[in-house]
């Protein structure tokens, strides 16, 4: 099955999950509980009622209900979340939704301006069809009239067009693509960050470099970034194992893909501030916070989790910092070792 991150499956009791990988076990697709059934839920498809459930809500709902969908593979010691292949109801794909909405002739004011976004892209960044997609709450068919839009390009070089065209035309009056400005920021801010790493006019001003989340007409938007199967090298030796927390202040050597999912920041020059004595090689982030926030030659300081990797048929080591190992990422950060804010 080719399924990329930010696709979702159904599962045969209404389990909606977003794949958060490239790779998988053969038995089982690796992917995070997003939504549940539950009468009281605030989101309606098919009759059923669905909530959305956080990292904590989604271990205990699966320790319950499924245990099974929580399972070692190739990170020894830590759970994964995943769904058996036999309990596969339904595949979702981005780029089929996208296409669905670009042909569905229903007043819908949240559809038009989905097509609205995908046909900015299309026509003056020259990205096709089939490298744009529709994910989150969308893509499961649970959006409601003020969902935002999780807009996929599939592509790094894709990913880079988009946002390009975006920081152009974000302060281009005539432009249907907007800077967000104003309540936009706080709900956003409180939406992305869970703890006080951040200020909120630090996460402002880092948000605002990175071009990859903006407004069209008064609906926020994210444009995220998937690898098509041409970029992706899986070696199925790799073994990964997490030490524990860590701190470090560190320089940017190659963001080049710190806008892929997940996004990596080589790193040289390493000062430990806390955590095991490794040289640490990247700082690889699964959160969209922490998507493209540094780069290259700037220094910065970085929380998160050590973890090392090895292979099967070789002794040698090497080490990450891993930022989102939850989706809440409390106390997991990179970010420029002085504030930017400060005066």
């Amino acid at each position: 099955m080719n399924i990329r991150p930010r696709y979702f499956i159904k599962t045969k009791d209404n389990l909606f999950f977003a794949v958060n990988t490239y790779y998988h076990p053969k038995d089982k697709i690796i992917a995070f509980l997003r939504y549940v059934p539950c009468e009281d839920g605030d989101r309606e498809r098919n009759g059923i009622h669905y909530k959305k459930v956080n990292s904590k809500e989604a271990y205990e709902y699966l320790e319950q209900y499924h245990p099974d969908y929580l399972f070692y593979w190739n990170v020894e010691n830590k759970k994964m979340m995943g769904v058996p292949v036999d309990d596969i109801l339904e595949v979702h794909s981005p780029i089929a939704r996208l296409n669905e909405i670009i042909h569905d002739n229903n007043d819908n004011k949240y559809y038009d301006k989905v097509k609205l976004l995908a046909n900015t892209f299309h026509d003056e960044a020259g990205i096709s069809y089939d490298n744009m997609g529709i994910t989150g709450s969308t893509l499961a068919g649970l959006e409601r009239e003020d969902s935002d839009i999780d807009f996929i390009v599939f592509g790094l070089d894709n990913h880079k067009k988009a946002r390009e065209l975006y920081g152009k035309l974000k302060n281009d009056d005539s432009s249907v693509l907007d800077k967000i400005s104003g309540d936009y920021w706080n709900r956003v801010y409180h939406k992305r960050i869970k703890d006080d790493s951040m200020s909120f006019d630090e996460f402002v001003w880092y948000e605002s470099r990175k071009n990859n989340r903006g407004l069209i007409k008064g609906t926020l938007f994210d444009i995220l970034s998937t690898r098509n199967p041409s970029d992706m090298d899986f070696n199925e030796s790799v073994h990964y194992k997490q030490i524990g927390p860590m701190k470090i202040k560190c320089q940017i050597v190659d963001d080049e893909q710190s806008y892929d999912t997940p996004a990596i920041y080589s790193v040289e020059n390493i000062k430990i501030l806390n955590g095991p004595p490794v040289n640490i090689e990247n700082i690889i982030s699964f959160t969209h916070t922490y998507t493209g926030i540094v780069k290259n030659k700037e220094n910065v300081i970085a929380s998160g989790v050590c973890e090392e990797v090895s292979y099967q048929d070789s002794e040698e080591k090497s080490y990450n910092l891993i930022i989102g190992t939850t989706r809440e990422s409390i106390n997991e950060y990179v970010k420029l070792e002085k504030s930017p804010c400060e005066k």
